[in-house]
């Protein structure tokens, strides 16, 4: 069963995260995004890059994982894009994405902006994307460590996403579910506020739904100062709902 949650935190007035999946005969995917721009544009991009994602994924007869997935989230780009400069009220929004398409034991992973995917196995947790953050950056070039990275003030500038340009870049990573006990994605409102060891704990002593569950109670106690969303499936995909939440 898959565990999925999007909750508001304790700070902000509107939710701009939305996430989904959709489970079908031979593939499943998950989508998790994270929005951003000014009233209700966040929520806007978040939601099409979601749904635009999983209604592609849904309706083709997926023959090569990793072109598909790409194609969806450059489909994705484009309509966040077009709209963002059709209409002054969606100007400049934008949205990361992270998402999972998965069959059988191979799973390709896809990532623009900095929402995150991590694998469980039973000796520990790994993260799979890398954040495309003004801090990853400072970190990748040696200017600050990662202990520094992880209360620097400008954590939530990211340096690409998803609805800004006509064309993205988007990072692709291919896993092997051999030995994966759970997958886990979020956005940076969880990633931000709970450690990865947490993370691993938590997941490792609770199903899917409680785990979501726990994980954002933990992010909340913390200040819950951004939305936070998360979800959480099998490492081998055998799940059982087709649902979305934001």
């Amino acid at each position: 069963m898959v565990g999925i949650l999007s909750d508001v935190g304790k700070v902000r007035k509107l939710n701009e995260d939305f996430a989904g999946f959709y489970k079908g005969k031979n593939l499943n995917v998950y989508v998790i995004a994270d929005g951003m721009g000014g009233h209700n544009a966040g929520e806007v991009a978040s939601k099409i890059a979601v749904e635009t994602t999983i209604a592609y994924i849904k309706a083709k007869d997926t023959v090569d994982m990793k072109e598909d997935l790409l194609k969806a989230i450059n489909l994705a780009n484009e309509r966040i894009y077009k709209l963002s400069r059709s209409n002054n009220e969606f100007g400049g929004m934008g949205t990361t994405i992270t998402a999972c398409l998965v069959e059988d034991m191979k799973m390709i992973v896809a990532n623009v902006g900095d929402s995150g995917c991590y694998i469980v196995k039973y000796n520990g947790i790994v993260k799979i994307t890398k954040d495309h953050s003004l801090v990853q950056q400072l970190v990748d070039e040696g200017s600050i460590t990662e202990e520094e990275a992880a209360i620097h003030p400008n954590k939530n500038i990211i340096t690409r996403a998803l609805g800004t340009n006509l064309s993205v870049k988007v990072d692709i990573f291919e896993v092997n579910l051999e030995d994966v006990n759970r997958v886990i994605l979020c956005t940076d409102g969880l990633s931000n506020g709970v450690s990865t060891n947490e993370m691993y704990d938590i997941i490792m002593n609770n199903n899917n739904e409680d785990a979501c569950k726990q994980l954002i109670e933990l992010s909340n106690l913390r200040g819950g100062r951004d939305n936070i969303s998360v979800i959480v499936f099998e490492g081998e995909g055998k799940d059982d709902r087709d649902h979305a939440r934001k």
